[in-house]
């Protein structure tokens, strides 16, 4: 049995792409991220330590285009788009290795809530159009241009592996973690121009924590 708390702060990247359909051509965006973070370890089961894990977060996301014309040539175009979200993901979290001084492995999953707090976008003064004004593009793909985020509560799931290094002034963490989106920003019913239009991120997080119940 153990009844561990430990609370403090991270800090990463957020590489994030938007799982269009229609698939739209993209770089990976990326985007600061920063927040609370909170473990709490409640056994030890044989050799595995079995842990909450918890962060509360604000994160950048969005998506960069890679955008080529409709001869599917590359264009001088360039767009993206910033979506500043609130994240709060929750952690079931094994570890394995040194409890008190040394280092442990370790790998969690669980689900994440986000909510779109605001979001802003980037275009070139280039912008190639078609013989009816619209953008170029090689599958007749623009409509994200004009289209604001409609559903701003955004939900997945994600799971990550780490590094965790215990000393005696606290608890250094190093996670990478991927996050699988399964709610759509922009509405999906069939007059709608996307059939999909969800987050899918790649996180590199640092992580400090110190111990307030031990």
């Amino acid at each position: 049995q153990r009844n561990n708390l430990c609370i403090g702060g991270n800090i990463g990247v957020a590489m994030n792409t938007v799982d269009f359909d229609p698939t739209i051509k993209q770089n990976q965006h990326i985007g600061p991220s920063f927040g609370l973070s909170l473990k709490y370890t409640s056994e030890k089961y044989f050799t595995t330590y079995c842990a909450l894990y918890g962060e509360l977060n604000y994160t950048q996301l969005g998506w960069k285009e890679d955008i080529y014309g409709a001869d599917s040539k590359p264009l001088p175009d360039t767009y993206s788009r910033d979506i500043s979200y609130v994240q709060l993901p929750i952690f079931a979290r094994l570890a394995w290795g040194k409890e008190q001084k040394g280092l442990q492995f370790f790998f969690q999953a669980g689900p994440q809530f986000g909510l779109c707090l605001g979001e802003s976008s980037k275009k070139s003064g280039t912008w190639t159009l078609n013989d009816n004004g619209k953008p170029s593009r090689p599958n007749n793909v623009y409509e994200q241009y004009d289209k604001k985020v409609e559903h701003t509560f955004d939900y997945g799931i994600a799971g990550g592996l780490g590094l965790e290094y215990n000393s005696p002034i606290g608890h250094f963490i190093l996670e990478g973690r991927y996050y699988y989106g399964l709610g759509d920003m922009f509405s999906n019913s069939k007059k709608d121009p996307f059939a999909r239009s969800a987050n899918s991120t790649i996180h590199i997080k640092l992580a400090y924590l110190i111990d307030i119940k031990k």
